[in-house]
């Protein structure tokens, strides 16, 4: 690449960059894991509460319980467990999909950007 074409790359390099999103989602394209279910997760392990968890993130305890009730249903096993007494915690499952997801989502995202690298400033 010309000196002048690597100059003007660095610049637009540093003025733009790709931001993606992942989802895991079944054959109808309905969302079985994804980031906000992600935050949801991340937020009971925190709490203890579906219910706290929901109203952190401005959603109702109804919207909260479906998304995570849907998930469970798509993967077929338990995420959480709610016990009056110690609240709602994450299952040995519930953790292990975070895990999971967390280290699928830096995969993609380390892949994306190299694709990016190599399309825009290759």
């Amino acid at each position: 690449m010309p000196r002048r074409d690597k100059q003007i790359s660095q610049i637009v390099m540093q003025k733009i960059k790709l931001k993606s999103s992942h989802w895991i989602v079944d054959q109808k394209n309905r969302i079985v894991m994804g980031e906000g279910r992600l935050l949801i997760l991340d937020r009971i392990e925190e709490t203890g509460s579906i219910n706290q968890a929901a109203k952190s993130l401005g959603m109702s305890y109804k919207t909260a319980w479906s998304k995570i009730k849907s998930t469970e249903t798509h993967l077929k096993i338990k995420l959480v467990h709610s016990d009056r007494n110690r609240g709602s915690q994450l299952t040995k499952r519930g953790k292990k999909l975070l895990e999971n997801y967390r280290k699928l989502k830096a995969a993609c995202i380390v892949a994306d950007d190299e694709i990016f690298q190599n399309i825009f400033f290759r």
